[in-house]
């Protein structure tokens, strides 16, 4: 059975990028285009990892991750923030949050598997 990852990312360029590379590393890819979105199907599908962007509309990565962690049946998903957003001290402040990685676009494409693929449950991808 394919792992499942939720990816909210608000932007369709970024989001179509993810979801092929995801695939492509043998994953079963749902998405959001908003915090909100993102937050209402965590509970619910139980994604083995959630890949996550912080500059969004609705409510921004920080408070999805916030309320991930805060949420008990999402408290122990590992994250991996992936954002251009890169402000001073907004890896420290997601790390503090709990969140698993922390990536800044624009990624390496091999980069980004190799993370996923370290947070992923090992008997998940064959």
């Amino acid at each position: 059975m394919k792992p499942k990852v939720l990816l909210i990312e608000d932007n369709d360029t970024n989001r179509h990028l993810a979801t092929f590379l995801l695939e492509r590393t043998g994953c079963e890819v749902h998405s959001a285009s908003d915090g909100a979105r993102g937050l209402a199907l965590a509970g619910g599908l139980m994604p083995a990892l959630i890949v996550l962007d912080i500059q969004m509309p609705e409510l921004d990565g920080f408070e999805v991750a916030a309320r991930l962690r805060a949420a008990e049946p999402t408290t122990g998903i590992p994250i991996l923030v992936v954002s251009s957003y890169a402000q001073a001290g907004d890896r420290q402040r997601m790390l503090a949050l709990g969140v698993a990685d922390y990536l800044e676009k624009p990624f390496e494409p091999d980069d980004f598997i190799a993370r996923v693929t370290r947070l992923l449950p090992p008997q998940t991808l064959r």
